[in-house]
């Protein structure tokens, strides 16, 4: 790579660490469900909200690229990142942070279908998918430090400022100031876009193909548990376990390191076994979590299943996507963007888990989270035995 690339994966990497502030939603609605004293269906708007966005704004992002560029795009997206959390910075009322995580969903929606495409210029091709790899580990490193980041301000270690657990909003807010500025001054030379992009029609369209409209519901499915999971574990320790919050938020630090770590792994993994035989394992070990988080009343058992949810679900959206590229190579834009609309999940997931657990608590979440992994287990026959 030449001199410029290399600088210019420093502020690429660090936009990567951004698109993870979208994940502080979990252990955020936690803290905002107890300051405001609401129940679970009302607390999980506000992951539902984050990821509602994904199913409005993916193939526009397309278009907006094709008119500004990729660079300008990303950078859209931290300035929209970078103004939600300032917000809950001036207030923790309902409609405030109702407001903030609108908006950051829809700057992780537009950063999620940018930032990619952005990677491919810098690196002009080559080792694109280590790079693209090395960037979601960045991601889960702000994943996992969140949780952190809230219970260290709620109990004072870190100086919050009178801004509580709330000053994980500040602390992320200062890195979208720099990962903005160190992009904007940064020069990426981008190829000229050739063609038009998608329009909604003719992405809806591709739903008629049986492997896209399966992977679209398989991606569904992934992001709905990665949501319901990343919002739920505390709760289910509270309730079972009698934990404090600030405890609790443990939980899901546990799950996105071995998130973390199964992305890391699965490269080489999907290398070395058939596409089908991973997915297989990773499905089992979805559903040994599920019997867990459904049964479980002791510490051990508890973060086991936590554990295993977290590495089973590292790798299903590449896997889903992979398949459903694979199938339509020659409509690979349109189909990418119906892929990124599957984010929509995380909307979807989180409500209806949200009735269930007010209903019969937490073990009704648990049981939504279950249907997603049984359709998994229907998507198996689509899987090729092909190592990827």
């Amino acid at each position: 790579m030449s001199k410029v690339n290399k600088l210019a994966l420093v502020p690429v990497m660090l936009c990567f660490f951004c698109m993870g502030f979208v994940d502080l939603v979990g252990i955020a609605s936690n803290y905002v469900k107890e300051d405001l004293a609401l129940n679970d269906s009302t607390a999980n708007i506000f992951p539902s909200l984050v990821f509602f966005w994904f199913l409005i704004f993916s193939v526009p992002t397309g278009m907006l690229m094709n008119k500004i560029g990729r660079k300008n795009t990303v950078l859209l997206s931290l300035g929209v990142t970078v103004l939600s959390l300032l917000i809950p910075l001036f207030g923790n009322n309902f409609a405030i942070m109702l407001i903030s995580f609108s908006l950051l969903g829809i700057g992780n929606a537009l950063m999620q279908t940018s930032l990619n495409p952005l990677v491919s210029t810098v690196m002009g091709g080559g080792n694109l998918a280590s790079t693209l790899t090395f960037g979601q580990f960045i991601k889960a490193i702000a994943s996992f430090l969140a949780p952190y980041l809230a219970m260290w301000g709620a109990t004072q270690v870190i100086p919050s400022f009178g801004y509580d657990w709330r000053i994980l909003f500040g602390i992320y807010f200062v890195i979208g100031i720099l990962a903005t500025v160190l992009l904007g001054v940064t020069h990426i030379d981008e190829p000229k876009i050739e063609g038009k992009a998608s329009t909604f029609a003719e992405c809806l369209k591709l739903l008629g193909t049986p492997i896209v409209l399966l992977s679209f519901f398989g991606i569904m499915c992934h992001v709905g548990i990665d949501v319901g999971t990343n919002t739920t574990a505390p709760k289910i320790l509270m309730e079972r376990l009698n934990m404090t919050l600030n405890e609790a938020a443990f939980a899901t630090s546990l799950y996105f390191i071995f998130r973390t770590i199964g992305c890391l792994t699965g490269s080489f993994f999907l290398r070395v076994l058939p596409t089908r035989t991973f997915f297989i394992i990773s499905v089992v070990m979805m559903a040994l979590s599920m019997c867990g988080l459904f049964i479980g009343t002791e510490k051990w058992i508890l973060y086991t299943a936590i554990a295993l949810v977290g590495y089973g679900n590292s790798n299903i959206f590449s896997i889903c996507f992979a398949q459903a590229l694979t199938a339509m190579p020659q409509k690979q834009n349109e189909v990418s963007g119906l892929m990124i609309m599957g984010l929509f999940g995380g909307t979807v997931f989180p409500l209806l888990m949200g009735f269930a657990s007010d209903a019969i608590g937490q073990a009704g979440a648990v049981l939504i989270m279950a249907l997603g992994v049984i359709y998994l287990f229907t998507y198996i026959k689509q899987l090729n035995t092909e190592k990827a």
